[in-house]
């Protein structure tokens, strides 16, 4: 196979290059990795830091549809790894929902979609993981070598560990359409034991489920989506110019896409974010070029408005409540969803709240979920009006309190604010220590709690 040996010999040099730079940071500098695109709501303090580029670590190497397995390279993102697998009539397992998302933030971070129910998370369907260790090594870590220590500890680790150069990553079949049926459920606890019982069963009305995903848009407004592979479609839906995903839930009860189209079918209006840019009005809909319509386009946005403060200024200038930003996923065990929407209803009052299953296929070190319970990620992404007297950081507590009493965990792509003692019980410091010191003994790379929640 040349083109897969012309790849993996651009893949060698691309991992001299970072390991020479690697080596060459300051022992006094905490290495940063420098991407295109992030999707990150932790925005740091400033602080000495030295970059690494990851611009050579974001091609597919090959995809083998013997095997149903691709290489790629730790800074490719799904967009990119999607093109190269569909006209194999060939998936990732479990595609998070955003296009820039990247194959190594997956793995170190957490991703879901609407196959977690069966297909668990992203980095459950990795084979083998090469890693640039904070000690400077490069590692081949699998399940079932001398590094499964590293393999395990990986998923939750934010890059405190290494670095993923590359990744190899099975693959599943796919068929070219997706039909979707919307069941509307006006009570929460119905509609939690409905989609338990879906998920369970994989079926619905006597037909192979193979998505499965939901949208609460109020107490008495809850959507369960349940999608299916088929051969033909009687037509396609198209949400990429001016008709939008999610509005459509509200309206039609049955749907068809391109599998394509429904792996993105949240990108082009970034969930439901997008209307606070206002590009979800008629008029500036129809003037905005269609490739400006994506996840990485508000992202960015957000990222200068963050750094510039123009939306706080506009707030101060207009005598507008302090907002906070809400930007969350939680996974809470099904059997307490109902309880959790009405705390957060109640208490944040943000609407609408994805919800999508999910199910651990195995026990994994920094994410402790129980591994065959069925989990709901809830996923809310705003700013809400703070309460007079308060400050920020009062809905995010209140979030994470109710989200452990539920027996539940949250991911840790945004802000958090737990105290150090209880982040490590809840994180389980005593699987992440161990191998923190195996690999980067001399505490190159931030550990865990410095950087997701101290914001390092």
């Amino acid at each position: 196979m040349p083109e897969r040996t012309a790849s993996m010999t651009a893949h060698q040099k691309a991992v001299e290059q970072i390991r020479d730079s690697y080596a060459a940071i300051p022992e006094d500098s905490a290495p940063r990795l420098a991407k295109a695109t992030t999707n990150l709501f932790r925005f740091r303090t400033p602080a000495k830091t030295a970059t690494l580029s990851a611009r050579d670590l974001d091609q597919v190497i090959h995809v083998d549809p013997v095997t149903m397995t691709a290489e790629v390279q730790g800074m490719t993102t799904y967009e990119n790894l999607v093109d190269a697998t569909l006209p194999h009539g060939l998936m990732p397992y479990v595609v998070p929902q955003l296009k820039t998302i990247t194959l190594g933030g997956a793995v170190t971070g957490l991703g879901i979609e609407s196959t977690s129910f069966k297909d668990g998370l992203p980095h459950e369907s990795v084979e083998e993981l090469e890693i640039l260790t904070g000690d400077g090594r490069i590692l081949v870590a699998r399940a079932d070598n001398e590094y499964a220590d590293l393999f395990h500890a990986f998923p939750n680790s934010y890059g405190t560990l290494g670095y993923a150069l590359r990744i190899r990553i099975k693959l599943a079949r796919v068929k070219p359409y997706v039909k979707l049926t919307h069941i509307r459920f006006s009570d929460a606890d119905k509609c939690m034991l409905a989609m338990q019982e879906i998920c369970e069963s994989r079926e619905h009305d006597g037909e192979q489920v193979d998505f499965v995903d939901g949208t609460f848009f109020g107490p008495d407004e809850l959507y369960i989506t349940v999608g299916s592979f088929s051969d033909r479609a009687p037509y396609t839906s198209d949400y990429t110019g001016m008709r939008i995903y999610y509005q459509s839930i509200r309206s039609r009860v049955r749907d068809w896409l391109t599998v394509r189209d429904y792996l993105w079918r949240w990108d082009t209006d970034w969930f439901w974010c997008s209307r606070a840019f206002g590009v979800q009005q008629p008029l500036v809909r129809s003037l905005l070029p269609r490739r400006y319509m994506r996840s990485d386009v508000y992202r960015k946005l957000v990222g200068l408005d963050q750094r510039y403060g123009v939306t706080a200024r506009i707030d101060r200038w207009r005598n507008n409540p302090v907002h906070e930003s809400v930007i969350q996923d939680v996974e809470v065990p099904i059997e307490r969803g109902a309880e959790f929407l009405e705390v957060f209803h109640d208490k944040v009052g943000m609407t609408p709240v994805w919800m999508c299953p999910l199910k651990a296929t195995d026990q994994w070190a920094l994410y402790p979920l129980e591994p065959g319970r069925l989990y709901v990620n809830f996923g809310f992404w705003g700013m809400v009006p703070l309460p007079r007297g308060q400050y920020d950081g009062y809905y995010n507590r209140l979030i994470e309190r109710a989200v452990h009493s539920l027996d539940g965990h949250k991911s840790l792509y945004s802000t958090s604010f737990y105290e150090r003692e209880e982040f490590w019980r809840l994180y389980n410091g005593d699987a992440y220590w161990p191998v923190k010191r195996a690999y980067d003994p001399g505490g190159r790379l931030l550990d865990l709690y410095d950087k997701c929640v101290r914001g390092r």
